[in-house]
Order: C-alpha cells, then sequence, then structure tokens
C-alpha cells in the first residue's frame, strides 16, 4: 500500500496495476474522466464498487447507490478520503484478476 501511495508522485500508474486500482490512482491525481473510464465498462464488483466512489466524488449519489449495490457494498456515507484509503487497501491486498 505505502509503495502505491508513493506512486501518487508519478505521471501515471504503473502498468501492471488492474482497472480499479488505476482508476483510484487517477482519482487520487483529480482525474475523474481517467478514473472513471477504466471502470466504466468492467463487470466486477471490484471495479463496482470504484464506480460507486467515483459517482459519490462527483456528487451523482443516485448513480453511487447503484453502483454500491452492484459492488454488493453499503453505501458509503463517510468522508471521501477515508472511503479512498478502504477501497485502495482491501484492493492492494488482493491479486490481480
Amino acid at each position: 500500500m505505502a509503495e502505491f501511495e508513493a506512486s501518487l508522485s508519478g505521471a501515471a500508474p504503473a502498468p501492471d496495476l488492474d482497472a480499479p486500482l488505476a482508476a483510484l490512482w487517477w482519482a487520487a491525481k483529480g482525474r475523474w474522466d481517467e478514473a472513471h473510464r477504466l471502470v466504466q465498462d468492467e463487470a466486477t464488483p471490484d471495479a463496482a464498487w470504484v464506480h460507486a466512489y467515483l459517482h459519490r466524488v462527483e456528487g451523482d449519489l443516485g448513480n453511487a447507490a447503484y453502483w454500491y449495490r452492484r459492488a454488493a457494498k453499503p453505501v458509503a456515507t463517510g468522508p471521501l478520503e477515508a472511503e479512498w484509503e478502504a477501497i485502495a487497501a482491501t484492493l492492494h491486498g488482493r491479486p490481480s484478476a
């Protein structure tokens, strides 16, 4: 996780990141469109979770709720930064698909 966070000083995510983690990387850089593009057509629960987070960042809570359901996750209500950390920590601990 520390390596992932340290990579945020770079110009692009590591090429070996899966789409959900790469999307979180772009989201942390404030590049919503790049992040959204990576997960919008992914059919995995992890991508749906990141997709939900992105719509929450955008302020589209109805759309976010849909994606939380697709991810089988409860709708987040806490700080966005805490959610980003939780998603990143969870996904970083999983092997790439």
